[in-house]
């Protein structure tokens, strides 16, 4: 569904990225993360195109739509509520404003009526009928009113904004979905809900999270952002952390054998080098050093934070 080839993004001659080659399909739920700073929202601005790689491409097939929860708490102040989700589907809501502009026109033309047509086709295609019946199982699956469809975005409280926020990006069944931050601010009922909404989601799915227990409750894949590389891992959070931690077992160990490995080759070469009879074997070894292509020492999983409480006065009895 998505097609990542050798991505790189460089800030101020710094490599957030480098030669990142990833295939995401439909029906993955992809759990993005890694260190404060490790870029996993920018990550997600390069999927969206909203930001630019500086080497190579994202590649969409045409056709699959993709939507973005939005941040930005007051972009929508101007817009009802409806019209703000709707937004979510942006061909839908175009081709709504189309129809109410033909339809207003006092010199209704027959070009007028021709055009009308293909967008009531298209607008039964993409589902335009069942808009309001979608929007408002989502806003009952949020826990927000039926009653707030007609209101103003800028009359509602942050609470309520984020919400219908991300409304608009699950709005109209996108092919792919990119959650930011997603469970900011919901109540336990709705994130229950949200958990059940995305597991029975059949597209492609990109998450930010720092709510572990999100992470493991709609995950399929993990993608970790570590040393400018971004690595997949199949599984949840819990997963990862097991997969993560062989991984830096198996990678220590080679890494720790070519230690071995250098040493005892520059050992022999410190120690034949000048001799004659010696010296042609030497050579040799020094040219396999050169040509060794050198591990990195893997970094160790990260470990959680310890907290130690002390008491300094004992409890009355």
């Amino acid at each position: 569904m998505i097609t990542v080839n050798n991505v790189s993004l460089d800030f101020s001659g710094q490599k957030l990225f480098s030669d990142v080659n990833l295939l995401f399909n439909a029906g993955e739920c992809y759990g993005v993360i890694g260190a404060n700073g490790a870029g996993k929202s920018t990550f997600l601005k390069i999927l969206s195109g909203e930001l630019e790689p500086s080497t190579g491409t994202v590649e969409i097939p045409d056709g699959e739509r993709m939507s973005v929860l939005k941040q930005d708490h007051f972009a929508y102040d101007s817009f009802s509520v409806l019209d703000t989700i709707i937004q979510g589907n942006p061909r839908l809501y175009e081709i709504m404003q189309q129809k109410d502009a033909l339809y207003n026109k006092e010199d209704f033309t027959d070009e007028d009526g021709e055009l009308a047509a293909a967008l009531e086709a298209e607008f039964a295609e993409l589902g335009g009928w069942e808009v309001e019946t979608e929007i408002s199982k989502l806003l009952k699956g949020l826990g927000l009113d039926q009653n707030l469809l007609y209101e103003q975005m800028g009359s509602l409280p942050d609470k309520d904004k984020v919400k219908i926020l991300l409304a608009q990006a699950l709005f109209g069944q996108p092919e792919i979905i990119l959650l930011d931050e997603p469970t900011n601010h919901l109540d336990v009922n709705t994130l229950f809900w949200l958990e059940d909404y995305l597991k029975d989601y059949r597209g492609a799915i990109f998450t930010v999270s720092h709510d572990r227990y999100f992470l493991d409750a709609i995950v399929t894949k993990t993608l970790e952002l570590e040393n400018r590389k971004v690595a997949a891992f199949r599984g949840n959070y819990s997963k990862y952390k097991v997969l993560k931690a062989e991984k830096y077992e198996h990678d220590l160990k080679e890494y720790e054998k070519q230690q071995e490995e250098i040493a005892a080759l520059q050992d022999y070469v410190a120690r034949n080098i000048v001799r004659a009879t010696t010296a042609k074997s030497a050579q040799s070894r020094v040219k396999k050093l050169e040509s060794m292509e050198l591990l990195e020492k893997p970094l160790p999983p990260p470990q959680p934070p310890r907290f130690v409480f002390e008491t300094t006065e004992k409890c009355e009895e």
